[in-house]
């Protein structure tokens, strides 16, 4: 449907015109005069105007600030991916130090322990076996293991594969059903 300005539209109601006694039929209907306006002459090419393009969404306006954000954006891009990068590192190093804090207490306290002559004697006497010249020490050889300790002892020191055929010989003395 195409709207004029001489025409009116057919789905308002139409307004009483005011006409002077002489202009009363000598108007097409098509054609009538509204208050306010005077008739104009056709110009040329002028007929129904086609129905207005709309207006594309994207204007230039946008297209430099949508540029400007993208750089914006490629160029934090880096200095943020370096910082995290950092952060990273420096509290992977933060744990580092910690663990060589606690590394280093713990040597501390062995330190402080090397140096009483009472511990030292006993590390002497419980893993190198020396005796002070004042006192008789005995050393048993052969002792037998505690008999909870023995099974556990046994079946931890053989190797799996003698583990493993000791189980098969067993399988074969077992009784058949």
């Amino acid at each position: 449907m195409t709207l004029s300005l001489f025409r009116p539209s057919r789905d308002r109601p139409r307004a009483p015109s005011v006409r002077s006694a002489d202009e009363k039929g000598s108007d097409p209907p098509d054609e009538r005069i509204r208050p306010g306006q005077g008739r104009r002459a056709p110009q040329p090419g002028a007929g129904p105007r086609p129905a207005k393009a709309e207006r594309s969404r994207l204007t230039s306006r946008a297209a430099v600030l949508a540029v400007v954000l993208c750089a914006i954006a490629l160029s934090l891009a880096y200095p943020v991916r370096e910082y995290i990068a950092q952060r990273r590192q420096i509290d992977q190093l933060e744990a580092q130090r910690q663990a060589i804090s606690i590394q280093l207490g713990q040597l501390e306290q062995q330190q402080k322990l090397l140096n009483s002559d009472a511990y030292v004697r006993q590390q002497a006497q419980d893993r190198l076996h020396m005796c002070p010249p004042a006192k008789k020490c005995y050393v048993i050889i052969n002792l037998p293991p505690p008999p909870g300790k023995a099974a556990a002892a046994h079946v931890s020191g053989t190797p799996w594969y003698e583990r493993l055929w000791s189980s098969v010989r067993q399988a074969d003395k077992a009784p058949a059903r």
